[in-house]
């Protein structure tokens, strides 16, 4: 009985979490009559593709691109400073407890509502040239990327064995040869589960982008999205035809890195 009673509760959660996207979907493939007729109907009576040819039309292809490079590239800056860091923090000891600070004062800045920073850094690109560029966005996402890399990196590293780094010390193996043969090839599973979050962050990031772009063709997808909502109304139909493309490459790539995302977790909980 408790078996039965606890598989229906996951069927109804998976439920649940799943009626929003299906939701989406639906709409997606509704024409903008029976978007306003259809009332609750889930999936359409006949499949419209008009949705579609409007934000093909919007050049989606050119935002999902500008999302796709700023997203990698705020990545991998992320992934590189914040290993770094992680692993100085792990294996060194500092004075007055400046570890414990900077971890304190990484968290704070995490915590901080985006709209905080971003005049300051407003300020700042603009006196740097950097306002209406992608490497001035990628710049600006490392204030959440980064200390999320860096948090997210101190439990893999603090499973890895010290003494398996203190015998390759012994056998002349000297920091950076350790951490690209012994560290890096032990925490991948880690570094995995970090990119695919930092990815997704990057990926949905709206404020910093309505704030320091300006122009359409540098446009970034939630930018796109926001199109779709204006003044005299909400267009439904290319607001979900949207928003289930820009799902798929996220959905996609976590999807494909499954095996090395449980395998971070489970390194993590170690």
């Amino acid at each position: 009985m408790n078996s039965t009673l606890h598989r229906l509760l996951v069927w109804l959660a998976v439920a649940l979490f799943l009626l929003p996207v299906i939701w989406m979907f639906g709409t997606a493939f509704k024409s903008p009559a029976e978007i306003i007729n259809a009332g609750a109907r889930l999936w359409p009576q006949q499949i419209s593709f008009d949705a579609f040819r409007i934000i093909w039309q919007g050049e989606l292809a050119t935002q999902i691109g500008n999302s796709l490079l700023i997203a990698v590239l705020s990545t991998a800056i992320s992934l590189l400073a914040g290993f770094l860091a992680a692993y100085a923090l792990v294996r060194y000891r500092f004075p007055a407890r400046l570890d414990n600070l900077f971890l304190l004062a990484v968290l704070v800045v995490k915590m901080m509502p985006p709209i905080v920073v971003a005049i300051p850094l407003y300020s700042l690109m603009n006196h740097a040239g950097l306002l209406n560029t992608r490497i001035g966005l990628v710049l600006a996402y490392q204030v959440y990327t980064l200390p999320f890399c860096i948090w997210m990196l101190l439990g893999f590293i603090r499973d890895i064995p010290l003494e398996i780094e203190e015998a390759a010390a012994m056998d002349g193996a000297h920091l950076a040869k350790r951490l690209a043969y012994i560290v890096l090839p032990l925490c991948a599973p880690g570094l995995v589960a970090t990119a695919i979050f930092s990815l997704i962050l990057g990926w949905n990031e709206f404020l910093f982008s309505l704030l320091f772009i300006h122009t359409p063709d540098k446009f970034t997808i939630p930018l796109f999205i926001a199109n779709f909502i204006t003044e005299d109304g909400t267009s439904w139909g290319a607001l979900m035809a949207t928003g289930m493309i820009s799902s798929l490459p996220m959905l996609a790539l976590a999807g494909y890195m499954q095996r090395y995302l449980l395998r971070g977790f489970s390194m993590g909980l170690k």
